[in-house]
């Protein structure tokens, strides 16, 4: 049971923050008393998510940014410095996808996903790196990732390319970092009820279906339970886990090679 003072004197900056999977993942760690910034490339979304969040009672950071653009990164995390005095946790949650054949996926299309998600991740987390480092009082790092790094998926060779380089990054860096004390780790959900995502994906009631057919619990997953997922990792309930995956998904990538009497 998380209490309300589990991150009490923390400050959390959760890219793609405004919407989502990364709003939900701001709210439930100012609920827990962390002081919250959120980041998004686009103005309005970062409106909406900043009022959400003062809705539920905190007061948190808004910056627009761009995360394939590192200048644009390292202005985000002055601010933050700047705002709050320091940083205690990176969310890497900021992504692009659609669903598309490998054959047909363009030049453009390829480099925008693997652009924000691979390469925005590793220009949030060095910057964000450097800044633990010379505090010297350690952190913790969590990038959002699906659970088809594992598996493949037809559709979407960008996402799950530039997904899989992030679980390499995270894994590298949480060799390389952990004399800093800082803790690298990833979430990787599965079929997660949000709207965005789900407009972009899974775009008929056919396609809904087939996939939850799928998920041994024979449900989706909420917002909240990739929210817990990332506390956890965060919180100091984790503070031997580093370079881990932690696969949120309802099981829905395991079983596969069943006979099919379960």
């Amino acid at each position: 049971m998380f209490t309300s003072s589990l991150l009490k004197d923390k400050v959390a900056i959760v890219t793609g923050g405004g919407t989502g999977l990364g709003l939900a993942i701001a709210k439930r760690l100012g609920e827990l008393g962390a002081d919250v910034a959120i980041g998004s490339r686009q103005s309005g979304h970062l409106e909406e998510g900043t009022a959400e969040l003062r809705h539920a009672g905190l007061d948190p950071l808004a910056v627009q940014v761009d995360v394939r653009k590192p200048d644009q990164v390292e202005e985000m995390v002055g601010r933050v410095v700047k705002h709050f005095g320091h940083f205690d946790i990176l969310i890497n949650n900021a992504a692009g996808n659609f669903i598309c054949r490998a054959e047909d996926l363009s030049p453009n299309g390829w480099n925008a996903v693997v652009g924000i998600v691979l390469n925005g991740s590793f220009y949030c987390s060095r910057e964000v790196g450097r800044h633990m480092i010379a505090r010297g009082r350690g952190g913790s790092i969590v990038s959002i990732l699906a659970n088809y790094v594992w598996t493949g998926s037809a559709g979407t060779v960008h996402s799950a390319a530039a997904k899989a380089g992030v679980m390499s990054m995270t894994q590298t860096l949480a060799v390389e970092w952990a004399s800093h004390n800082i803790r690298v780790n990833a979430v990787a959900p599965g079929p997660i009820e949000s709207p965005g995502a789900a407009e972009k994906l899974w775009q008929t009631p056919e396609a809904v279906r087939r996939i939850t057919e799928g998920i041994p619990l024979k449900r989706w997953g909420k917002p909240g339970d990739v929210a817990d997922a990332v506390t956890f990792l965060v919180s100091d309930h984790a503070s031997f886990i580093t370079g881990e995956i932690l696969t949120v998904d309802g099981g829905s990538w395991l079983g596969k090679g069943s006979y099919g009497f379960v």
